[in-house]
């Protein structure tokens, strides 16, 4: 073993052993917090040896990204790396300013944690606000060991430049090994792949994400699992999303209004409304079903010359239909938040579930008490750190995700929809039979490219344009053959869900939802009752409809609607009691149906909105400019009468602010 690891080139050998000091240094550290810091109430050791695991990883990464630099600088100088000056100056430079912040900042992530709890994120920056600098360093003085502190620091940095010394005339008295250009390839090659998979970090086929700490809703334990530097750099693209108090509170007495909260206070900006529960209603199990990119448009109950949804119409001719459903965003991650917290997310950078912040949050799900709870996702819950809003708010939901089933992966989203429809019914029967109301999130993803279809069972046929009337295709909106088959294929594994219900034997005390997460990209079409390709509405206009045999009267409701409805309505209907803390209603409450409004942002001709729309009325706000506008949708839908009708549009204005500051203040203060 020791003639093999000589006869790697020294140059390649001082990067491994640099790497290995870094990582060292972070588990050091990684040591440190767990002896002296952590906490929990949590005495599983399974548990907290998941946390190490995982937070070695992401030690790991880091150690490897700082080490690229590095790795570059040897394998262009190769053995000239220990006879340049130059060279080696720029070396010692970069590794002693690499040693030194990391040092640095893990101890003020020690202080940080120590004084806050939590671990150092870009919030940390507000310590040093103008005005505010002098108290907060004057805190530091009189509350930790400054001056024994940074002699500390300067002893260890000087023993680790001792170690950099040593390492460097080690390596730098190694023989010279000359490698012609394919064993050089080979090394180079080697060392990239390496490199690359501990950075990636992962066996799925998304990479290491902090939101796999969030594994349980202890503190301690999801601080354990993440590296607080990785954590701190990158929360530094969402800094920007944060909320206005003064605003919150100027326009809070018109949410507050519209949302009839039970004790209304400006200054303690109180949302929260409370219902009792009807103890005599049957408690259904719930599946809720999200509908990949399927907007009202593209399916047959609203008119679509190619009728693609058969089955979902059937099911929403015989259960509700929610003609006017929208959802704030167009986005699935921002769907899948939105929908669970009864928020819109609004973040401007990326997703609220990537944004720490934002993911403790008080929810409805979590009050459904005596049901067992689940997700179910044919891929990896990786992806948007989507896991992170469900097990950090949710408790005791069981997650389901690629891996864990027996059907083999069909593409990049995981398994096929119609082996997680066929699986999933298998553990929903389980819990009906054992007479355990359950409620579960079904997320559906073969609508979306690469479009993949599969025979299902044995019966699915794809279509081509032989088969279909090319003129009708024209003026449906698809853009394409495969995306017209593959919203058929979502419809047949509708018709699948139900059949397997139906055999399984859950059928009948059971209340499924579906719903669109966003509409797909579609041409131009003219066929919907307003021009809402125009108003580039279309979007965030899904379909949305609840189907329950023998508990659900057949109907059409025209009310506005929104997917931050969802969990209040579902619990009104099994008689729940809960609280809602953010802006869901129940859409069978009439106390809401005649002045109905719905939040939405979209974009328009490369311009940003935040809007409301009601049974007749348009009123959008320009995020950029701050221009408003409104529109009479029984009038001239893209006429601007903002003018013409200042009284309701003034009414309109405070509302959609209202909601707009409200959603960017609970998602930061709706904490459990």
């Amino acid at each position: 073993m020791q003639y093999s690891w000589k006869n790697v080139p020294r140059y390649i050998r001082y990067v491994f052993v640099q790497t290995l000091y870094l990582f060292l240094l972070m588990v050091m550290f990684r040591a440190i917090f767990y002896f002296f810091f952590f906490k929990t109430t949590i005495t599983d050791s399974a548990v907290i040896a998941k946390a190490w695991y995982l937070g070695l990883k992401f030690d790991l990464r880091l150690a490897l990204i700082l080490i690229i630099p590095l790795a570059l600088t040897a394998v262009i100088a190769r053995n000239r790396l220990f006879t340049s000056k130059a060279i080696r100056r720029g070396v010692f430079i970069y590794l002693f300013l690499v040693f030194t912040l990391l040092t640095l900042l893990y101890i003020l992530d020690l202080g940080h944690y120590d004084y806050l709890g939590i671990r150092l994120d870009p919030s940390i920056l507000r310590f040093l606000a103008k005005g505010e600098r002098a108290d907060n360093a004057r805190m530091v003085w009189q509350s930790y060991p400054v001056v024994r502190g940074t002699l500390a620091i300067f002893v260890f940095l000087f023993l680790l430049h001792r170690l950099q010394r040593r390492t460097w005339n080690h390596f730098a008295a190694q023989p010279v090994i000359l490698l012609r250009n394919w064993p050089f390839t080979g090394y180079v090659t080697g060392l990239t792949l390496l490199i690359g998979a501990g950075i990636y970090a992962n066996f799925a086929y998304f990479p290491l994400r902090w939101s796999q700490a969030m594994f349980t809703r202890d503190n301690g334990v999801t601080s354990l699992g993440l590296n607080p530097i990785l954590y701190f750099f990158s929360n530094f693209s969402v800094k920007g999303d944060t909320f206005d108090l003064e605003k919150t509170k100027q326009y809070y007495p018109y949410i507050a209004q519209y949302l009839k909260v039970d004790q209304p206070d400006a200054a303690q900006l109180n949302f929260v409304r409370s219902f009792p529960g009807d103890s005599s209603r049957p408690r259904l199990n719930v599946v809720l079903v999200m509908l990949e990119s399927t907007g009202a448009a593209p399916t047959s109950m609203y008119n679509n010359p190619m009728q693609a949804t058969p089955h979902m119409q059937r099911l929403a001719d015989s259960g509700v239909l929610f003609r006017n459903f929208y959802v704030p965003a167009i986005s699935t991650a921002k769907t899948v938040f939105g929908v669970t917290t009864g928020l819109p997310d609004i973040t401007a950078v990326k997703t609220a579930s990537r944004h720490p912040k934002m993911l403790d949050q008080r929810i409805v799900m979590d009050q459904f008490k005596g049901y067992e709870k689940m997700y179910l996702l044919g891929g990896n819950t990786n992806w948007a750190n989507i896991r992170a809003v469900f097990t950090n708010n949710v408790e005791g939901i069981r997650i389901y995700e690629e891996g864990m089933y027996k059907s083999p992966k069909a593409d990049v989203w995981g398994i096929s929809d119609y082996d997680l429809i066929t699986e999933a019914s298998g553990m929903f029967k389980a819990e009906n039979d054992q007479k355990k109301p359950f409620i579960a999130f079904l997320q559906l993803a073969d609508n979306h490219p690469p479009y993949t279809t599969t025979s299902g069972a044995g019966d699915f046929k794809k279509l081509t344009e032989k088969d279909i009337d090319m003129e009708k295709f024209k003026k449906s909106g698809f853009v394409s053959i495969d995306q017209f088959n593959a919203l058929r294929y979502e419809d047949y594994n509708v018709g699948h869900l139900i059949d397997m219900a139906r055999k399984d034997g859950y059928l009948d005390n059971t209340v499924f939802v579906f719903f669109g997460d966003h509409n797909c990209i579609l041409n131009p079409y003219t066929f919907m009752p307003l021009p809402e390709y125009q108003l580039a509405t279309g979007g965030v206009h899904v379909t949305a409809f609840m189907y329950a045999p023998g508990h659900l009267q057949p109907q059409v409701v025209n009310t506005p609607g929104s997917l931050l409805d969802i969990y209040p309505t579902v619990a009104g209907m099994v008689g729940m009691p809960y609280k809602n803390y953010t802006l869901g209603v129940n859409l069978f409450d009439t106390a809401y149906a005649s002045n109905k409004y719905v939040f939405m942002t979209y974009i328009r001709n490369q311009q940003p909105y935040y809007a409301v729309i009601g049974d007749r009325y348009l009123y959008e706000i320009n995020f950029s400019t701050n221009t408003p506008a409104l529109y009479d949708l029984q009038g001239d839908p893209l006429k601007n009468v903002q003018a013409q009708q200042p009284d309701t549009a003034k009414n309109l204005d405070n509302l959609t602010r209202a909601f707009y500051e409200s959603t960017r203040y609970l998602m930061f203060n709706n904490k459990k």
